[in-house]
């Protein structure tokens, strides 16, 4: 392909008019052939349509569920509460020091990592390990 023979753009070829006649060149049929479904306004099948075979969508089992009820906590680990220059950690003050994007349903704080300073720590939930962390070094914890 060169420059001197590059195919017509979208803008500058007419829209084909079907429908007007045979002197349009695709007239009488409108190039839909004669009968059947595919000639018809609005005809046509829809989407995953297998000609009234049971389609896939149907053939394959279901798998898991949607829990309604169910919650998305954000997680925390003591390392990241390290990188906090506040003393009374909330979800708050995490967001706005960038250390967490969100808060979805509240935030969990995991005991992985090694915490260096006394904090006293606001969240959702504590594991088991990250609470016995915190409170080692003087820190306090509060289930909101």
């Amino acid at each position: 392909m060169e420059l001197s023979n590059l195919p017509a753009s979208s803008e500058r070829t007419k829209r084909k008019r079907v429908g007007r006649g045979i002197g349009s060149g695709s007239g009488k049929t409108s190039c839909r052939g004669q009968k059947g479904q595919k000639s018809r306004t609005g005809g046509g099948v829809r989407r995953g349509f297998e000609g009234g075979q049971t389609p896939l969508y149907r053939r394959l089992p279901k798998r898991g569920f949607k829990n309604i009820n169910g919650k998305t906590y954000t997680e925390v680990t003591l390392s990241m509460l390290n990188k906090s220059e506040a003393t009374d950690v909330t979800a708050e003050s995490l967001i706005a020091e960038g250390i967490i994007g969100k808060a979805n349903d509240g935030i969990v704080v995991l005991g992985t990592g090694k915490l260096e300073k006394k904090l006293t720590v606001k969240a959702t939930r504590f594991t088991k390990n990250a609470s016995e962390k915190i409170q080692a070094l003087g820190g306090k914890i509060e289930v909101i």
